[in-house]
């Protein structure tokens, strides 16, 4: 009854209950937040004792950027636990992650200096037919995100000429 006390329970649960909702129909579009930018949440489940956020302002100190990077992969390993629940849940004639689109990402390229280029974003899913993926894509230039999530409305049939800051779509996207 309630919360479960550990936090990777409690996101599985969270990522269960996503994956419940979209096999029963009940919706297809899901927005969940892993973890509060500003959160004091400890993790001592993975031996870290620091709060992500003050971690995030690092001053360049390796060990802080360790403990940093150890809390990032954790919270990957538990978005790659909600892939591996799609991938395994079937779905017609595939399965949920081949009938979906999935954005995980953060706002901060460079958290120490609260910069937003280089975001690390993943896109994953099949986009029931309409993505084409293992690919790494980088830009030269400072792309807005916005072109992603243009690009993705595109794909899911949402057309729009602009969004919040969009320059246009993400063409390596659009192609199959």
């Amino acid at each position: 009854v309630g919360v479960p006390a550990s936090y990777a329970d409690h996101a599985k649960l969270m990522f269960d209950l996503q994956t419940l909702a979209m096999q029963g129909d009940v919706t297809r579009v899901i927005t969940f937040q892993l973890a509060r930018e500003t959160s004091t949440r400890t993790y001592p489940e993975i031996g870290v004792a620091d709060p992500h956020h003050p971690l995030t302002h690092h001053g360049n100190d390796p060990e802080k950027i360790a403990r940093m990077a150890k809390i990032n992969a954790f919270h990957v390993s538990l978005f790659a636990y909600y892939l591996e629940k799609l991938k395994s849940t079937p779905d017609g004639a595939g399965t949920l992650l081949d009938h979906s689109v999935v954005l995980y990402g953060s706002g901060m390229g460079n958290p120490n200096v609260h910069d937003h280029v280089n975001l690390p974003i993943i896109v994953a899913g099949g986009g029931a037919g309409r993505m084409k993926g293992g690919r790494h894509i980088t830009y030269a230039e400072p792309t807005p995100l916005a072109n992603l999530h243009l690009t993705l409305l595109e794909k899911v049939g949402v057309r729009l000429d602009r969004f919040a800051d969009s320059q246009g779509t993400i063409k390596e996207l659009l192609a199959l």
